[in-house]
């Protein structure tokens, strides 16, 4: 019955990282930008795809599903931050049905039953389900387990029978989805000229020296910007902009922040609180019981903040010490001593390489190209660089960080040896491999088992509801009074106290905007059809603090104008006529590259690059400039180019000396490489039209 219990619990986890991968899959399409459009027909059609149309009682009905099934694993409701997470989950379950559903069929892709009976219990187990039935003593996937929950299956509760196929279908249809992904890898070819072609981007080397004038180095104030030559601009490039459904506004904030008379009351109350610490018996479950913030009693070195850390060398056991504060958070603080602990915390990172697929060439190609980073890194290389670069999970976002951990399974056995058999701070000295792939590893800092016993009240410095009600007050002043947007801005200059924030181009289906995690209402509010530019809005409520808003600009779909983009579009022109400018002066110049830069003037820079090439080439002042560095491979030795337009500047190149890539027996290494990268470009463009012919409409904005 426990290990039911469990699956049940897992089930959920299980289901929910199949989830992301499938929303990573679909990832890139202006669905999930909140890009909307009204595609007519009925008003309760939440949104179509492949020409099916999604009606708001059968979308809410599977909301309301997946909201009872969080709720009773989470053994609580979600929160509103959650609950956009749920209809986001489902609309993509929508999706992968309809859009992708359909080129499944066509395809003749299925999971039989076979394969499905394969996974749980065969001879390829997938990893969820090795995660849910590890064995607790050992840390490794037992099958005995499985095989005796499956027995066990039909003596068990009809809801827990329905948690278990909601499992094994969460394993089908990631299985089906790997396999089309992989099928689109393979469909693939690299052909000998195009592994040649990168072997000699990555190995051909050219010196150079060149003249480069940036567009800044001209004023922006005396380059004046017509809205003609903006609107002859958007015209022939169309395609680089598109219309969006955006709102944009101008907000005010007003917090709430404890008053004087707040903080008085607060501190005789943490005083209080640190006299009863000190004499309570029980100095653990006092201080949970009168925490804002709960913490840990036993806590490792990393995990006690800095400042008491630098306090621990006088403490003594008994002691009480505190008040510190972090934030809003004030914390005191009563010292148990230390204690050791049967268990270890390691904080590591990691590069994870994952085989494209299971077969015994991709794992021997994700190996070597896993070897390969690692030789890098000994190299001199920066980790953290190059785990952004090449991880395959979601530490590479930063640096391959995993953390603290401890050594009770919560990592895969291969890699918890790894970390724990290692003394000290640094990269192993060889990679590690695992179910997942293989791992290049570095300890950033190292093991221990030293627990400090720390009994810690965290209260949070909050506003009375007076001091609230007060604020309120003001805030709705201020709308009553400042109710158009002349008044709005009036306000705004004359009072200098005033916070006022912008935030530009909303989009329809957005949670929030700048740093309001949870602000839908106001972002309804923009979109209201009764909302129009140059109306100020209610008072809303967002966290600990009142906004006022004025709605500023809109922009439609249906309809692109210069104004939607008129920042970036200024800047592009502008570029273009500071280009012109600069070539015209440079035309009419001659002579060594120092001799045009001193009759040119102020703003002309020589400079040089040596050893540059065509894969990762970059410019002293201009940085990576892909016109530049094809005009240095494109010139011969000692020739000399003429004024040429770059991304930010005007250059004249001269190349000094080339060094061609030398002759190579073998592009295998360079083949794959290319191989690899093609198949991740065509798996990426091929989902995109799979979803661009599903013509998904998405308004849900209308509804939620």
């Amino acid at each position: 019955m426990a290990l039911i219990t469990k699956i049940r619990e897992k089930s959920g986890i299980a289901a929910g990282a199949i989830a992301v991968s499938l929303v990573l899959f679909l990832v890139g399409s202006d669905v999930f930008q909140g890009r909307s459009s009204l595609f007519g027909g009925s008003s309760d059609a939440v949104g179509e795809i492949n020409g099916e149309t999604i009606k708001y009682q059968d979308f809410q009905k599977k909301v309301e599903e997946a909201t009872q099934a969080y709720t009773a694993q989470a053994g609580k409701s979600p929160s509103e931050q959650e609950n956009a997470q749920i209809r986001e989950q489902v609309w993509n379950q929508y999706i992968i049905d309809l859009a992708y559903g359909k080129e499944f069929e066509s395809l003749g892709l299925a999971v039989t039953p076979d394969e499905l009976v394969d996974m749980v219990q065969g001879k390829n187990i997938h990893p969820s389900v090795r995660q849910q039935f590890t064995n607790p003593q050992t840390g490794q996937f037992d099958k005995n387990y499985v095989i005796q929950f499956l027995k066990n299956l039909k003596t068990m509760s009809p809801d827990q029978q329905k948690a278990w196929a909601n499992f094994e279908k969460s394993l089908s249809q990631d299985r089906l989805r790997s396999k089309y992904e992989n099928l689109l890898r393979m469909s693939t070819y690299t052909t000998n000229v195009e592994a040649q072609k990168e072997y000699v981007a990555q190995t051909s080397k050219a010196d150079v020296r060149y003249l480069y004038v940036p567009f800044y180095s001209i004023a922006d104030s005396t380059v004046k910007v017509t809205d003609s030559q903006l609107e002859e601009y958007l015209n022939a490039h169309k395609d680089l902009y598109k219309g969006e459904n955006t709102r944009s506004i101008q907000y005010v904030t007003f917090p709430t922040v404890p008053s004087k008379a707040d903080t008085a009351i607060f501190y005789n109350d943490i005083k209080r609180l640190a006299k009863d610490l000190a004499i309570s018996k029980n100095d653990s479950a006092f201080a949970m019981m009168n925490s804002d913030v709960k913490t840990p009693y036993y806590v490792t070195l990393a995990e006690i903040p800095e400042a008491v850390k630098s306090q621990l060398g006088t403490m003594t056991p008994g002691g009480i010490y505190g008040p510190f504060k972090n934030d809003n958070v004030y914390s005191i603080y009563k010292y148990g001593g230390i204690k050791k602990d049967s268990l270890f915390t390691v904080r590591a990172s990691h590069i994870l390489i994952r085989p494209v697929n299971t077969s015994d060439s991709a794992k021997a190609q994700a190996k070597s190209r896993a070897e390969g980073i690692l030789a890098q890194i000994k190299g001199g290389a920066n980790f953290e660089t190059l785990a952004s670069i090449n991880g395959g999970d979601g530490t590479a976002q930063q640096g391959g960080d995993l953390g603290y951990f401890k050594n009770n399974g919560s990592m895969v056995k291969p890699f918890e040896k790894a970390v724990f058999g290692f003394n000290g701070t640094g990269l192993l000295p060889g990679i590690v491999e695992t179910d997942f792939g293989y791992h290049i590893i570095k300890v950033t800092e190292p093991k221990t088992n030293t627990r400090y016993k720390l009994a810690a009240i965290n209260r949070i410095v909050a506003p009375s509801q007076a001091t609230m009600d007060e604020v309120l007050r003001k805030a709705d002043a201020f709308a009553a009074a400042n109710n158009s947007k002349d008044a709005f801005e009036a306000a705004m200059k004359k009072d200098k106290t005033l916070l006022m924030l912008r935030a530009d181009r909303i989009p329809e289906g957005a949670a929030g905007f700048n740093n309001l995690q949870s602000a839908r209402d106001i972002v309804r509010w923009a979109f209201n059809d009764d909302t129009k530019v140059g109306d100020v809005s209610e008072v809303f409520q967002n966290d600990n603090q009142y906004i006022v808003a004025l709605e500023t600009g809109k922009t439609e779909k249906g309809s692109v104008k210069v104004d939607d983009y008129r920042d970036e579009l200024t800047a592009r022109v502008r570029a273009e006529l500071k280009a012109d400018i600069i070539s015209k002066k440079l035309a009419g110049l001659s002579g060594s590259l120092e001799q045009i830069a001193q009759k040119y003037g102020a703003g002309a820079l020589v400079e040089t690059a040596q050893g540059i090439t065509m894969a990762q080439g970059t410019f002293t002042s201009a940085g990576a400039d892909p016109a530049a560095l094809g005009k240095a491979f494109g010139l011969k030795a000692g020739q000399k180019s003429k004024p040429f337009k770059g991304e930010a500047g005007i250059f004249i190149m001269e190349t000094v000396k080339t060094t061609p890539a030398p002759a190579i027996a073998d592009l295998t290494a360079y083949k794959n490489s290319a191989k690899m990268m093609a198949a991740q470009r065509a798996s990426y463009y091929i989902n995109e039209a799979i979803k661009e012919n599903a013509k998904i409409s998405d308004n849900r904005a209308k509804f939620y």
